[in-house]
């Protein structure tokens, strides 16, 4: 039988009838993505094609084809402010298309191919918005399976500049799904994955701290907690090892991402305490409504450099009051020296305040009965 001829796909092609392609965003491990006009809602979206399956056997092009349709439906359990939407998933010549939100941004992984680190206040805030994503996700059983900087996004022109969200669901599953994953392929990225999912266990909602904690620690070091090395291979080999470089620059964030990185998973936080652990630590306790849904700020209220366009970078937006931050218990001080001369004057001197006139007062009154008795004596 002849096979069908695949049409060619570029801008201006159109996509089920109502995604008009514009031009390509990137492309990724499912596929390529790319920015087209839903003719319909006349709005912008983000629109992922499959990798074709040409030269696929019909049954492994059909388990292509079912993954794209499931990481779909796994997407549209979730609607959270600080992750990606997902539209719809449509076919087109046999192939599937995800439809998305599309998001003008910046990816935290091309940020810190500009700036090498980013401040901590700045990570808390990526972090603890991804967190509350993350653990509405774990609460609609899905998994993410695959968070690093690159699927971490920041709106960098717009009305969202500066707010933060989670991309790519595309090895999604939900936590009860049984998969048909070849036995020993791991899942994710080696430079982010959890001990157990290394050593070939099955992805958990604990396994998704592991990773975001993984992130985050990138962001503040410069460099994953596995360290960087060419030969993936290696680099799995410490991850299932739980062989994490010791942080030197988290700071603030170094007990939240230690709790976040722990080798075993029933030692790690769930992802609603990992939130709370970092805007408690970052913050202080009770703070989630001055960081959450918001746009990341600099300590003085400024959208970051590197999370806007040069048009944006150093504006104060509707949520540019300054980072709240979390109340110290002061240390008393030592009394001044003029005071601790004063303190040693007389005892008088030393008595609470009023105590001088009571005590005259007693006094007068002592002399007033003396002298009545010396008189009634006489």
């Amino acid at each position: 039988m002849t096979e069908r001829a695949r049409p060619h796909i570029g801008p201006d092609y159109l996509v089920a009838g109502r995604y008009r392609l514009q031009s390509k965003l990137g492309g990724g491990g499912m596929g390529a993505v790319w920015l087209a006009t839903d003719r319909l809602l006349n709005r912008d979206v983000a629109i992922k094609q499959v990798l074709s399956t040409a030269g696929l056997s019909e049954a492994e092009a059909e388990r292509l084809r079912a993954a794209m349709v499931h990481e779909g439906r796994v997407a549209a359990k979730l609607s959270h402010e600080h992750a990606i939407a997902v539209y719809d998933v449509v076919l087109e010549a046999g192939e599937p298309w995800l439809v998305m939100e599309h998001l003008p941004s910046r990816s935290v992984a091309k940020a810190l191919a500009m700036v090498d680190t980013l401040p901590a206040v700045e990570v808390a805030q990526i972090g603890a918005q991804v967190a509350d994503a993350l653990a509405a996700a774990h609460a609609a059983g899905i998994v993410h399976r695959d968070i690093k900087p690159g699927n971490i996004l920041v709106a960098d022109r717009g009305a969202s500049v500066g707010l933060a969200k989670l991309s790519d669901f595309g090895i999604s599953r939900g936590a009860g799904d049984t998969g048909d994953e070849p036995d020993g392929v791991i899942t994710g990225t080696p430079a982010y994955l959890p001990p157990e999912v290394a050593r070939g266990a099955t992805p958990t909602p604990a396994s998704d701290v592991f990773s975001l904690g993984a992130t985050l620690y990138t962001a503040l070091e410069g460099q994953p907690p596995f360290g960087f090395d060419d030969d993936e291979n290696d680099v799995v080999t410490r991850a299932a090892m739980g062989q994490i470089i010791p942080p030197t620059r988290s700071g603030i964030l170094t007990q939240p991402l230690l709790h976040m990185l722990e080798p075993a998973p029933q030692r790690r936080p769930t992802m609603a305490e990992a939130r709370d652990e970092i805007l408690t630590a970052a913050f202080g306790p009770g703070t989630g409504a001055y960081i959450l849904g918001v746009p990341l700020r600099t300590e003085d209220g400024t959208i970051p450099s590197w999370a806007a366009r040069n048009s944006a970078a150093g504006l104060r937006g509707p949520h540019a009051a300054p980072l709240p931050r979390p109340q110290r218990t002061p240390t008393a001080a030592p009394a001044p020296a003029a005071q601790r001369r004063q303190n040693t004057g007389s005892f008088i001197d030393n008595l609470p305040n009023g105590a001088p006139l009571a005590i005259g007062a007693g006094v007068l009154i002592g002399l007033v009965l003396l002298i009545a008795i010396i008189i009634a004596v006489m």
